[in-house]
């Protein structure tokens, strides 16, 4: 089961706010033991005071807080003193895996870095998570990231304001890329018997996910431009439409051939034979008149009985859903986390784990 494949595995956290946390919980999530080091002269990790406003003030903890905190031992140290940081310092010649996000010379001051580490336990993987490198010492929040490394750019409707991802996505994509090195160095020791220090910059992280993005400017010499939802390489992919009953659908077509399917679905044989629409230049081409007579079609109809339909005929289409939609799913259900925080108090939140591994 995957709860147990690293059960062996000793993390201790150093790291604070999304990305490193969110490996963390990752390992704990498959078994490791994952020690948690908060700050106890700032009253813990940043994350525990960012509450919504609904949200009880007195409460210890946040919403946001339990999003990346699940099946770790959590102590709060002040490691500025002696016998504090001795004690974290024990604790590490044992450890497998530092999580750590420290400014550059905070880590040497301490002696948390890598270099004062390796010869207390040359086994130890050190995973480290910077804003712009190890040589930049920038401030690095998520929105400023997503400015940086263009996402912002692109993001939002044509002719309209720039718009934020709704998740810290570039802290999300750092925290794989770090999981990614760090099982890669696992894999390496147990090979070789040596550790080694896996490095990752927000900035990286973004960069490496700019996908067809980047390429569009790299090879067209093609700046991308704010498109809402639509892709810029295919149509109707990222169209939205209102149904009769005011749910919102979006379509995904890829292909020709799934363009012929969903034009069968409305009732549109004369437009799949269309010569502005029956191949995907053609429609990107001409997407808002065919957004047009699609919108028209739609409208007459229900959103999930149209989808069923859809989904039966091989049309990739999904609906809108808020929050509270997406987890009545019984799929949704399947990723939650029932658990208790410290002082007792019952929370959900969402696995980091969302894959299984069968043999």
């Amino acid at each position: 089961m995957n709860q147990l494949m690293l059960q062996d595995l000793k993390v201790i956290e150093l790291s604070t706010v999304l990305a490193g946390p969110a490996v963390g919980m990752f390992f704990a999530e498959l078994g490791a033991s994952v020690l948690k080091i908060e700050n106890k002269t700032t009253h813990g990790d940043v994350t525990r005071s960012w509450k919504l406003s609904i949200e009880d003030p007195s409460w210890a903890y946040s919403a946001y807080y339990c999003s990346v905190n699940w099946g770790k031992e959590i102590l709060l140290m002040d490691l500025s003193q002696p016998e504090e940081l001795a004690w974290v310092l024990e604790q590490i010649k044992s450890a497998d895996v530092v999580l750590a996000n420290f400014k550059p010379e905070s880590a040497q001051r301490l002696g948390l870095d890598y270099a004062s580490l390796k010869p207390l336990n040359p086994r130890l993987v050190y995973g480290e998570i910077t804003g712009y490198g190890p040589n930049d010492d920038r401030s690095a929040f998520d929105v400023v990231l997503q400015a940086e490394a263009g996402f912002l750019y692109m993001t939002g409707e044509k002719d309209g304001n720039p718009v934020k991802m709704p998740v810290a996505l570039i802290d999300l994509l750092a925290a794989h890329q770090l999981k990614e090195g760090i099982l890669l160095a696992l894999l390496q020791r147990a090979q070789t018997g040596n550790g080694s220090k896996v490095s990752v910059s927000l900035y990286a992280a973004a960069l490496a996910s700019l996908a067809n993005q980047a390429t569009n400017w790299l090879i067209a010499q093609k700046i991308p431009q704010r498109m809402g939802t639509l892709h810029p390489n295919i149509a109707p992919y990222g169209e939205l439409f209102v149904c009769r009953d005011g749910g919102q659908i979006v379509l995904a077509i890829g292909n020709d051939r799934q363009f012929q399917h969903m034009c069968k679905a409305l009732q549109l044989d004369e437009l799949a034979q269309h010569a502005d629409y029956i191949h995907n230049n053609q429609r990107v081409l001409n997407r808002s008149a065919l957004q047009a007579q699609l919108q028209a079609k739609i409208a007459l109809q229900d959103r999930e009985p149209l989808l069923k339909q859809f989904h039966q005929m091989g049309v990739p289409a999904g609906g809108l859903r808020n929050m509270q939609e997406v987890f009545s799913d019984q799929l949704a259900h399947e990723m939650l986390l029932d658990w208790a925080l410290p002082d007792g108090t019952e929370v959900k939140s969402v696995r980091s784990v969302a894959f299984t591994l069968e043999q």
